[in-house]
């Protein structure tokens, strides 16, 4: 586990488009360019380099296997931290999203946030057990927000109140 780095581009681009593919229950539903990519990552190291986020990334033999992020709100909500997470097929159900969701956890607390929140699809059951056996409860639902494969999917939204 580690922050991103420039070298990473490759690794990054590569995981996002194997999401895109397989269909995974995620925000993109079109691959992304090494453009787009580069713009990201661009994005992220200057956020990381402002202390406006925290980005991580788990390597597995030389090779991105996971992304993930706090984004912390401005303004009146600048107490608020709104996680990002991707995990690359193989390293599912394997306990690493868990693992990811700790440190998550951890670092929203060393950075002074008072609440944590996320998104997920309805339909990625996994992915909402393992956000509340860590502590995050549902606390909205946006009805037909994502329209996938000719169906709509609800958009979950959970917190947790960092003591």
């Amino acid at each position: 586990m580690r922050t991103p780095k420039w070298e990473d581009l490759d690794d990054s681009l590569e995981l996002i488009n194997s999401l895109v593919e397989e269909k995974a229950d995620v925000l993109r539903s079109e691959r992304v360019s090494r453009e787009e990519e580069t713009d990201w990552l661009s994005k992220v190291l200057s956020k990381l380099e402002k202390d406006e986020a925290f980005y991580m990334v788990a390597e597995v033999g030389g090779k991105v296997v996971e992304i993930s992020q706090i984004d912390r709100r401005g303004g009146y909500d600048r107490h608020v931290g709104v996680i990002g997470i991707a995990i690359r097929k193989d390293f599912r159900d394997l306990g690493v999203g868990a693992e990811i969701m700790r440190m998550l956890v951890e670092q929203g607390r060393k950075m002074g946030l008072k609440v944590l929140t996320l998104s997920a699809f309805a339909s990625n059951e996994r992915a909402i057990r393992v956000y509340e056996k860590m502590g995050f409860v549902q606390t909205g639902r946006i009805p037909k927000k994502h329209f996938k494969e000719d169906r709509y999917i609800d958009d979950v939204i959970m917190t947790m109140v960092l003591e």
